[in-house]
C-alpha cells in the first residue's frame, strides 16, 4: 500500500508529549548501556494502528522475559493516540520502546521505572520486490532472548550492511544448525519441492505478527503452509518466496544471492498479498 512520507515532529516519552528537539534520554538508561529493552513496530493506516492487540501481546511476553515493567494498557493507548495526532499524519510507522531505565554501568539492573517511548515516523522505502543475500552469520536458536523482539539489534545492523554491499535489500540468517531462519526484520516463506514452508518458531526466528496473520490466511484460503526446518540452500532452490513483516506486509522475492527465482511474484505470493491487503481494509485489529 502506497503511503506518503512526512516529517516527525513529536515523540511521547515517559508520560509526556515532547518536541523531537526537547526529548532527552538519561545517559545511564540501561537500554542505551546494555540493550536491556524491547520494542514493537506497528503500521498506521488512516490514523489507527493495525493489529494493535497482537503487538501488545508480544510486547508483554518480551518485557516479562527481560524483567521489565510492561506499560499499562491505558497509558499505552493514550501515548499512541497523542503521538499520532501530534505528528499530523494519518499513515506511517509507530514504534513502542520499553527499556530498563536508569541503571548502573553494567549488566545489573537499576531500581528506577522503565523508560517508555512512543515514536512516529514515515515508512521506509521498501520496494515491490525483495533482493535477498544469505549472510555468513548465524542466529542462536538457544539464546536467552530468542523469539523476543529486543533492542539488541547489533547483529542485524552488521548483517543488513553486508547484504546491501552485495546489492541486497534484506539479509537472511541460518541458525546454528544450518537451517533457514529469518531476515533482519522479516519472516520468510518459500515454495520448495512444491510445498509452502516457513521456518518454525523453534528455528530461532521471531514470531512475527504478519507471519501469524499470513498463516491464518493460508488456512482460510485453502493453502497448506508447513512450519518445518529446511536447510539454508532451500532458499536458493525455491521456485518462489516472499517476506512478511509489519512494514513490508507480503513482499515477493526477486533474487537470492544475485540469482533470480523462477517466479516473482509467484502464484502463492500474489494470492496471499491480495488476501492480506483485503484483511487490512476489513479488520483493523485481526
Amino acid at each position: 500500500m502506497s503511503i506518503g512520507s512526512f516529517t516527525s515532529t513529536h515523540v511521547w516519552l515517559n508520560g509526556n508529549l515532547k518536541a523531537i528537539t526537547d526529548a532527552r534520554i538519561d545517559p545511564f538508561d540501561h537500554g542505551l548501556l546494555t540493550g536491556d529493552g524491547v520494542f514493537e513496530t506497528l503500521i498506521v493506516y488512516n490514523g489507527k494502528p493495525f493489529a494493535l492487540g497482537r503487538h501488545c501481546e508480544r510486547l508483554e511476553r518480551s518485557t516479562a522475559v527481560l524483567g521489565l515493567q510492561a506499560p499499562e494498557q491505558e497509558v499505552l493507548a493514550n501515548a499512541i493516540d497523542e503521538v499520532i495526532e501530534a505528528n499530523r499524519s494519518s499513515s506511517g510507522r509507530l514504534r513502542i520502546t520499553v527499556t530498563g531505565g536508569p541503571a548502573p554501568l553494567g549488566s545489573e539492573k537499576g531500581e528506577a521505572r522503565s523508560t517508555l517511548i512512543a515514536a512516529y515516523a514515515s515508512l521506509p522505502p521498501h520496494g515491490p520486490e525483495a533482493h535477498l543475500v544469505t549472510v555468513p552469520y548465524r542466529r542462536n536458536e538457544h539464546g536467552a532472548l530468542t523469539n523476543h523482539k529486543t533492542i539488541s539489534y547489533g547483529e542485524n545492523v552488521v548483517a543488513l550492511a553486508h547484504a546491501k554491499k552485495q546489492g541486497g535489500t534484506e539479509a537472511i540468517f541460518a541458525n546454528t544448525a544450518g537451517s533457514l531462519c529469518e531476515g533482519t526484520g522479516s519472516n520468510l516463506f518459500i515454495v520448495y519441492e512444491d510445498e509452502l514452508i516457513t521456518p518454525p518458531i523453534s528455528s530461532g526466528c521471531l514470531p512475527g505478527v504478519t507471519r501469524a496473520l499470513v498463516l491464518d490466511l493460508c488456512e482460510k484460503e485453502g493453502f497448506t503452509a508447513s512450519q518445518r526446518n529446511v536447510p539454508l540452500r532451500a532458499l536458493n532452490e525455491a521456485t518462489e518466496a516472499f517476506l512478511t513483516s509489519t512494514l513490508r506486509e507480503v513482499q515477493p522475492v526477486r533474487t537470492v544471492d544475485g540469482s533470480e527465482l523462477p517466479q516473482c511474484p509467484g502464484p502463492l505470493s500474489s494470492k496471499l498479498k491480495d488476501a492480506y491487503e483485503k484483511l487490512i481494509h476489513e479488520h483493523l485489529d485481526p
